[in-house]
């Protein structure tokens, strides 16, 4: 098999040849036919996350061992069971949860795999979708998704679940209640066509480029807030008609997350998704005071991504704009990412998909 793969950080991808896996047990063996690039695979890329005053958060404290094929929107087609799998045949194709395990513990057991302290998520700790095949531990890992667009269907495996998960976390709002969205990439569009599917009509949403806001209208948001300068927080609550209940940071910086947390009215949440980083100083006073609350969301689980997909087999959730670039692009589909010239998502491809 061949995979583009991380061989140095954050030097160009190379094209390798490597075994191509049997699978055993109860592993399932993928031809790999979408792949989306995400913002996530950037810090993977340059091998570390910024923690502000604590430093740099290196990727291979984390475990993550070079080279590495990066990607985790994933949609294969099956090629090859292991003699215990059940549930799927060769030939079916199928959306993988990347975010996956040791498949042993307690929270794993009880649906939450993404929060497993062991994790081996693909694309991150083993060899994920840039490549030609892909080696996935059990059938339930694999979603059915017969009547979607693979294209687009491969972005819920991670902008989409991760959106729906912070999506929970934020509600209950009433529909007409104003939540907003920082960061207008393929999350934030994402997450604009899910609050849509699930019902809400007062959607504001910020960001640092025109044209990304331009295209969040064009997806449905209510109102567009342009992020500079000192004043960001005033002009969003501006925008939304008052101090909001409910600010998901898609992009989560030191900026970001200061001008979302002066938005929150009373009893309001933000929830922090994005891995921009930096830091965050918060007056102390004021989380008790205003009985504020700050949560992290970390993608989604299993039982999350399959209700996502019911939603979007009902034809619910308006599509994200969706680019094709051939798998050998992967290097360059990154760089354009990194300089910020992507709308929506860009999905790399077989050459047979």
């Amino acid at each position: 098999m061949r995979i583009w793969a991380v061989v140095e950080s954050g030097k160009p991808l190379q094209e390798l040849d490597i075994p191509t896996p049997e699978p055993t047990g109860e592993q399932v063996l993928l031809e790999v036919t979408h792949c989306g690039v995400c913002h996530s695979d950037l810090h993977i890329w340059e091998g570390e996350y910024d923690l502000g005053q604590r430093g740099k958060l290196r990727m291979a404290d984390r475990g993550v061992v070079l080279p590495l094929a990066m990607g985790h929107e994933i949609v294969g087609r099956v090629t090859k069971l292991g003699p215990d799998a059940k549930g799927v045949k060769v030939g079916d194709t199928r959306l993988i949860f990347p975010w996956v395990g040791c498949g042993k513990c307690a929270i794993c057991a009880r649906g939450d795999e993404n929060l497993c302290l062991t994790p081996r998520s693909m694309g991150v700790y083993q060899h994920g979708g840039y490549a030609t095949h892909v080696l996935v531990a059990k059938p339930k890992h694999l979603v059915d998704i017969e009547g979607l667009d693979p294209a687009l269907a491969a972005t819920y495996a991670c902008s989409g679940v991760t959106v729906f998960s912070a999506i929970r976390k934020a509600m209950p709002m009433e529909p007409n209640d104003p939540i907003v969205l920082v960061g207008a990439g393929g999350l934030g569009l994402n997450a604009i066509a899910i609050l849509k599917a699930l019902g809400h009509r007062n959607i504001v949403v910020v960001d640092v480029a025109d044209g990304k806001l331009q295209a969040a209208k064009d997806a449905g948001a209510t109102s567009t807030v342009l992020a500079s300068g000192e004043d960001t927080a005033q002009r969003i609550v501006a925008a939304a008609g008052g101090p909001v209940g409910a600010v998901i940071d898609l992009v989560n910086g030191t900026q970001t997350a200061r001008f979302a947390f002066d938005a929150l009215r009373k009893g309001g949440k933000l929830i922090q998704v994005g891995l921009f980083g930096g830091e965050m100083n918060v007056p102390l006073p004021l989380m008790p005071m205003r009985a504020l609350t700050i949560q992290g969301s970390y993608v989604g689980s299993i039982p999350e991504l399959n209700d996502l997909i019911e939603i979007a087999k009902q034809g619910r959730i308006p599509p994200i704009p969706i680019a094709k670039e051939p798998m050998e692009k992967a290097d360059e589909v990154l760089n354009r990412l990194k300089d910020g010239k992507i709308v929506g998502r860009v999905i790399l491809t077989a050459q047979a998909a």
